[in-house]
């Protein structure tokens, strides 16, 4: 997996600066960052990043929540893993600090997990968090 650069804010006139790895607020396996960019190739548009957020609900008070979006927002950290573009918004950040995301296959179900060290408890379908 490579880590390439990370920024903060949109592309025109912002306070852009290099995150250093140890800092980022999450962490992409190989096999999410493959899963990302085929999920892009089939529903979203060449170009798209992915918004990694942190909203209220769920059965332990938090969720995550995944979207494609074609740019970053004004405040947002921009990460990027293998040429995959990752939006995150400083709320988020700050509940993410440490989340690897991974992306498994198999008997117990397909799809993204979230490995948070912050997360106190999870619920059964692993989604939601307090």
């Amino acid at each position: 997996m490579s880590e390439g650069t990370s920024s903060t804010g949109s592309d025109s006139g912002n306070n852009s600066a290099f995150i250093p790895s140890d800092e980022k607020p999450i962490l992409l396996t190989p096999s999410a960052v493959e899963a990302v960019k085929n999920a892009i190739k089939q529903e979203g548009e060449a170009g798209d990043g992915l918004r990694v957020s942190v909203v209220g609900g769920g059965c332990s008070g938090y969720q995550y929540n995944l979207d494609f979006e074609k740019e970053p927002r004004m405040t947002d950290l921009v990460l990027e893993f293998d040429g995959v573009r990752i939006f995150v918004d400083p709320v988020s950040s700050g509940y993410l600090k440490g989340t690897v995301i991974d992306y498994l296959s198999g008997l117990q179900g397909t799809g993204f997990k979230f490995n948070n060290p912050n997360a106190k408890r999870t619920c059964g379908c692993g989604s939601s968090f307090s």
